[in-house]
C-alpha cells in the first residue's frame, strides 16, 4: 500500500477566519480542535451554519430539533472560543448549489470580512466507499464561488449599503476532512478541547442511535492519521484553495 503523502503546515499568518458549513456539528467532526488552537492564538473565528440541522433527528419534530441543535452548536462553539454563530435557516437535507445559495453566503463573507474561509469536505466521498452527504457538497461548492462573488461589487449589488462593502480579502478557502487534503494543522495541544466540543452535541449523537459510539475514539482515528502525515501526534487535514489570481 502506498504511503500517504506528507501534509504541509497551513499558513497561519491571518487574523480572521469564517467557518461556513451545512449543519450544526459539522465543524466538530475534526476541525474544532484547530479552531481552539486559533482562538487560543488570539485570532477571531466565526461560525455560519447554513441550516439548523432540523431534519437530523428522526424521533424529534423539526421545530424542536432546530431549537435543540442551534443551542448545542452555540454551546459547542463557546468551548473552543467562538462567540459568533450565525444560522442562515436554509432547508436542512435539501440544499442545492445555485445562485440563491451563493447569494446568502456572499452576504456572510461581506459582513464578516475574513482572511480565510473554512468549509467542510465537499468531494463526492470521504476517500473510500462512503459517500458524502448532499448538503455538504452543495455548501462547499457554493462557498468557493461566494467568496469570489463577495469581492465583485456588481454581483449581488443589493447587499451593498453604507455599512457593507465588497470584500475581496479572502486569501484561501480551506476544506477540512477532504480526501484530497494537502495541508494540516497541529491539534495535539487542543485535541481534548475538540472532543469536548463534539460531546456538546449530545442530543444529536443520542438521536443517531449509534450504540457504544465514543466521540474521543472517533476523533482520534482521523487525528492520528493526519498527525502521522504532519509529523505530530494529532492534526486536522485541509484541502487548500488559494483565491488569488495565479495562485
Amino acid at each position: 500500500m502506498d504511503k500517504p503523502e506528507p501534509l504541509q503546515p497551513v499558513d497561519e499568518s491571518w487574523e480572521r477566519a469564517l467557518c461556513i458549513v451545512a449543519h450544526p456539528d459539522d465543524i466538530e467532526y475534526g476541525a474544532a480542535a484547530a479552531v481552539a488552537r486559533w482562538t487560543g492564538q488570539g485570532k477571531w473565528v466565526g461560525y455560519t451554519m447554513v441550516t439548523s440541522g432540523e431534519a437530523g433527528i428522526d424521533g424529534m419534530h423539526p421545530d424542536e430539533c432546530r431549537r435543540v441543535r442551534e443551542q448545542e452548536e452555540i454551546d459547542s462553539a463557546r468551548i473552543v472560543g467562538v462567540d459568533t454563530v450565525d444560522f442562515l435557516e436554509q432547508p436542512d437535507g435539501i440544499l442545492e448549489y445555485n445562485v440563491a445559495l451563493r447569494r446568502v453566503l456572499a452576504a456572510e463573507v461581506r459582513r464578516h470580512r475574513p482572511d480565510i474561509v473554512i468549509t467542510g469536505n465537499f468531494r463526492d466521498t470521504w476517500g473510500g466507499a462512503n459517500l458524502n452527504q448532499a448538503d455538504h457538497i452543495a455548501v462547499g461548492k457554493a462557498v468557493l464561488d461566494a467568496v469570489r462573488d463577495a469581492g465583485n461589487r456588481w454581483i449581488f449589488p443589493e447587499q451593498l449599503t453604507d455599512s457593507v462593502e465588497p470584500w475581496g480579502g479572502v486569501r484561501a478557502v480551506w476544506a477540512f476532512g477532504s480526501p484530497q487534503s494537502t495541508h494540516g494543522v497541529d491539534t495535539t495541544d487542543t485535541f481534548d478541547t475538540g472532543v469536548e466540543s463534539l460531546k456538546a452535541h449530545a442530543a444529536y449523537i443520542d438521536g443517531l442511535g449509534w450504540e457504544n459510539w465514543d466521540p474521543r475514539e472517533f476523533l482520534e482515528g482521523g487525528a492520528r492519521a493526519a498527525g502521522q502525515r504532519l509529523g505530530v501526534a494529532f492534526a486536522a487535514p485541509f484541502e487548500v484553495f488559494p483565491m488569488g489570481w495565479g495562485d
